[in-house]
């Protein structure tokens, strides 16, 4: 099905993390698709033109309440909330301090709850609310040196369904999006880092069915269509973009004879 400029017209959104990799790509697709857009990040100076771009710490509970304020005073309401912005972690479960493990979780499973807190009351008084919360491949597959990252995105995926059953009944759909491993500039940074980063990017492409790292703009789309009308009867779902990593079990390509 597909999503058109008329479907979003009108509608007025929030993506936190909007700056930069899959936010970036949520912000421009809901513009084009006619929304009024608001990108909420740490450095909001790298927002493309016709989007509002507000300093947001997702940690930090007052400079969410602030910021998700002005968006709804800049836009008289709030429709959609993308909740994006997270970090990334890895290592084993021995391998990061509770330091590590209390940011992480501030920032990606806390920060939702922050700003769909604030967010409720405009949510509440719009004719088509949506969630669409950012979730991971690490939520629904055991992945390698993902303890801390993946724990995370469990509980957003256990968070997302609890808030659609409090809210459907207010008229306020609540989903998320599982990628599978994006190319972005977090997966960028960790490929520079690796011994030889040719490798390893071939083989994070490799366990990917698809053979190669999903595109931010193929996340954009799939968020885009569970936060518009088309979707009204869609709350409490996941939706897996991931190459088909999740669900499909291929075999092993055969060798080519020497």
């Amino acid at each position: 099905m597909r999503v058109t400029a008329m479907e979003l017209d009108g509608l007025r959104a929030i993506v936190t993390g909007g700056a930069s990799g899959i936010g970036a790509a949520t912000v421009a697709r809901l513009r084009d698709l006619g929304a009024r857009v608001a990108a909420l990040d740490l450095d909001p100076a790298r927002v493309p033109d016709g989007v509002l771009g507000i300093r947001c710490d997702v940690a930090d509970d007052a400079s969410v309440r602030s910021a998700v304020e002005r968006v709804a005073e800049a836009f008289g309401g709030i429709d959609i909330v993308v909740n994006n912005a997270g970090i990334g972690a890895q290592g084993t479960v021995a391998d990061n301090p509770d330091e590590e493990w209390h940011r992480v979780f501030d920032v990606n499973v806390v920060g939702v709850v922050r700003v769909s807190r604030a967010a409720l009351p405009h949510l509440r008084r719009s004719g088509a609310a949506s969630v669409v919360n950012i979730c991971s491949i690490a939520a629904t597959a055991g992945l390698p040196e993902r303890a801390l990252y993946g724990a995370t995105k469990g509980a957003v995926r256990a968070l997302t369904l609890n808030m659609a059953a409090d809210h459907v009944r207010e008229g306020i759909r609540v989903n998320c999006v599982n990628p599978g491993t994006t190319d972005t500039p977090w997966v960028g940074n960790l490929l520079a880092k690796a011994e030889d980063p040719g490798a390893e990017r071939a083989a994070l492409e490799a366990r990917q069915p698809h053979g190669r790292l999903v595109a931010p703009a193929e996340i954009a789309a799939a968020i885009a269509y569970l936060a518009g009308p088309l979707a009204g009867s869609t709350t409490g779902s996941e939706l897996a973009v991931d190459g088909g990593m999740q669900g499909l079990r291929l075999r092993p390509v055969p060798a080519e004879p020497s």
